[in-house]
């Protein structure tokens, strides 16, 4: 089955020329922590937005705020690379009241010869009747004809959100007609990601591509183990070494986000000597969110000091750092020495599976029925939650539908719940569960 990946769109542009008003106004109330996911804290740097028919996810390559000209110049440059490489639309957001600056003009130049598709969008045009000459400025860019918009007053913003998914249907024509597994090698840099590739691929390496169409900094490598195809997309090599920490972080979490929305599989790798951190659990947050198969891999176990406790204790750590998923699969392997490196294919081979597992309507309903039976829902104002049915509509990850008779009444917890009865059941292991609630009047029934 043809997978459409969603288009990753980035929004460049020098400070205060309003990319955060923009892009919290098109994220609108998703930027906040998703509710039902106690340990995530989500960076404003990615948001999912839909318009129309299309989804697409949002990046803000804003960093630090810097005061000088020549810094703002090679941050805007930093930021319009982080967008060439890993964005499939760019908008280029300047300002109307500011006018054409300099810096604007030589990032322009980067972004045309990017041949990514760039919108030149104009912002702070509160009243188009005065300020159109002074749009039509913007065309001395060379970089397309310019789109006002006014982020604070939300006008202009459908015509410009028109014109960035017109672009996507070029893109269609690159749907992944690939059936192989693709899994996404994520975590902090030096963990070891390229050296696994390497240990992965051994002799079998059958090409080393950026497949069509990618035209991202990740390398994607086809390796075959046991007669089957696999992809491995590396987010390794950071390229240009920063001296501001944060642009790296963000860096990193750009790519990530790219790289994971191509995946099947996420494997999140930690260092054994360092721990798990909350750089750790940001990045696997992005894999859940996302609904990936996830796979934590705990690198240089061979450099560890151990008792017969020293496993339990780690896993213990790690299991309450990523507590939003505690279906993840975890493996100790050594890169260095390949100690255990084999069993990871084993692993991504059955969570690959139960990524993809459909299960019966009928055996479902009575897992259901037996939960409600050993633990009543919850009552609200003398109202019970009753659950009527409850039914698999998709796969990758599995999603259900359970319809009650009101959805206020169904708790995160009386569903993590039904979720650990249909896991005590099917087992699931590595992959998400996501659960829809759907009201039903009991006339319906």
């Amino acid at each position: 089955m043809s997978k459409k990946r969603k288009p990753i769109v980035a929004v460049v542009g020098r400070p205060n020329v309003g990319k955060s008003t923009l892009f919290n106004h098109l994220a609108g109330e998703m930027i906040s922590i998703v509710k039902d996911t106690p340990g995530i804290t989500r960076d404003r740097i990615y948001a999912d937005v839909t318009w129309l028919d299309h989804q697409f996810t949002l990046i803000d390559t804003g960093g630090i705020e810097p005061d000088s000209g020549d810094i703002i110049l090679s941050q805007m440059r930093e930021q319009a690379q982080i967008a060439i490489d890993s964005a499939d639309v760019i908008i280029f957001l300047v300002d109307v009241k500011q006018g054409l600056v300099d810096a604007d003009s030589k990032v322009a130049d980067m972004l045309r010869r990017s041949a990514k598709p760039v919108l030149l969008v104009v912002n702070k045009v509160d009243n188009y009747a005065k300020q159109m000459l002074d749009v039509y400025e913007f065309y001395n860019l060379g970089i397309g004809e310019p789109i006002p918009i006014s982020s604070a007053n939300k006008t202009g913003i459908g015509d410009m959100l028109d014109e960035v998914v017109s672009h996507f249907d070029s893109m269609d024509d690159e749907i992944e007609e690939d059936d192989r597994p693709k899994i996404a090698i994520v975590g902090k840099p030096n963990v070891g990601k390229s050296s696994l590739v390497n240990k992965l691929i051994g002799e079998n390496r059958v090409i080393v591509s950026d497949i069509a169409g990618t035209t991202r900094d990740a390398i994607d490598t086809e390796v075959k183990h046991n007669g089957k195809e696999y992809v491995f997309i590396d987010t390794a090599g950071l390229r240009r070494k920063k001296s501001v920490k944060e642009e790296l972080e963000k860096f990193m979490i750009v790519r990530t986000v790219s790289a994971v929305e191509r995946a099947d599989v996420v494997v999140l790798m930690i260092d054994a000597e360092e721990g798990v951190t909350e750089q750790d659990a940001k990045i696997a947050g992005i894999a859940h969110e996302r609904g990936k198969g996830m796979i934590i891999v705990v690198n240089k176990w061979d450099l560890i000091e151990k008792d017969d406790k020293t496993i339990y204790r780690f896993t213990e750590k790690v299991r309450q750092t990523l507590s939003f998923m505690p279906y993840a699969e975890m493996l100790f392997v050594s890169v260095k020495t390949g100690q255990r490196i084999v069993k990871l294919y084993e692993t991504i081979d059955a969570v690959i599976e139960n990524h993809a597992m459909r299960v019966q309507t009928g055996v479902l309903n009575e897992i259901m029925s037996e939960a409600v039976a050993m633990q009543q829902p919850p009552t609200d104002k003398g109202k019970r939650l009753k659950l009527y049915y409850i039914t698999q509509v998709a796969v990758k990850p599995p999603t259900f539908v359970i319809f009650v008779n009101d959805k206020q009444l169904m708790h995160f917890s009386y569903t993590r719940y039904i979720e650990n009865k249909i896991r005590d059941s099917f087992g699931f292991r590595g992959t998400p569960l996501k659960f829809i609630i759907r009201e039903r009047s009991e006339k319906e029934q």
